[in-house]
């Protein structure tokens, strides 16, 4: 249990987060007259009750996540089965693939185990991911940091430093919705800032999203500094949909061809 001072810091903490969605690390260790260490030692704490996420510098206010993975990988499983077969066909021999975690990935990494393209190295995040492609023979690395225990996957400012250090060919990186707008966003600000050093860090980035996602939104954008290469789909979007991801320069990869 915290001590009293620390309880009535976090407390304030907490409503600073719940006022303007972000707080820094700098900002508070300031207004409190502590040491940043001990904010974010405040900050870790508060994130292992699930009050808030933790980023680089600070924290986020956590907001209303996805439905758990085992929901997910039903929802519409065959049109992310087709998915992941596409996307697993375009990867070649001795390339370096970097998979984020997530349903629809996972289909990707059941498709390449079964191709096993020769001296193929694949980056993970999601341990059933790395167990499903090791078992196959495919080289592994996991990327490491705090283990979510709904998607069984590493998260967090570990896997986000990590990345820039690997020469990554193909990066295929899952969503939470595609707005009517062309928006690509998921659910968490932390999830968004990973994404989009992941589709950055890559020759060719590539967004999956099946059609359970298409006019879906989440509260965070991902912002990648470069345009991905397209988003591989599962079937064509509505013809609004697709027009605004024509405008945004995402080309639609079909997996299912009518």
């Amino acid at each position: 249990m915290p001590r009293p001072i620390a309880a009535r810091r976090q407390q304030e903490i907490l409503h600073r987060i719940d006022v303007a969605q972000t707080v820094s690390v700098e900002e508070l260790a300031e207004v409190f007259g502590v040491s940043r260490e001990t904010i974010r030692r405040d900050l870790k704490s508060l994130a292992a009750l699930g009050r808030l996420d933790v980023v680089h510098g600070g924290a986020l206010k956590r907001a209303a996540g996805e439905p758990p993975f085992a929901e997910r990988a039903k929802e519409n499983a065959e049109g992310k089965a087709a998915i992941g077969r596409r996307a697993a066909a375009m990867v070649e021999d001795g390339m370096v693939v970097l998979l984020d975690s997530g349903a629809t990935t996972h289909e990707i990494a059941v498709a390449l185990a079964a191709r096993r393209p020769k001296d193929l190295t694949v980056l993970v995040t999601s341990l059933g991911d790395a167990l499903t492609l090791v078992r196959a023979g495919v080289k592994v690395v996991v990327l490491g940091g705090e283990v979510d225990a709904d998607d069984e996957a590493t998260v967090g400012p570990d896997v986000i430093a990590a990345l820039p250090r690997y020469r990554i060919d193909l990066a295929f990186v899952g969503i939470g919705g595609l707005t009517a707008e062309g928006d690509v966003t998921v659910f968490l600000r932390v999830a968004a800032e990973t994404r989009a050093v992941m589709l950055d860090v890559a020759r060719q980035g590539y967004l999956v999203a099946d059609s359970s996602k298409f006019g879906r939104a989440g509260m965070a954008r991902i912002a990648p500094k470069r345009p991905p290469a397209g988003v591989v789909v599962d079937v064509a979007p509505p013809a609004k949909l697709a027009v605004a991801l024509a405008r945004k320069g995402l080309a639609c990869i079909i997996a299912i061809e009518s």
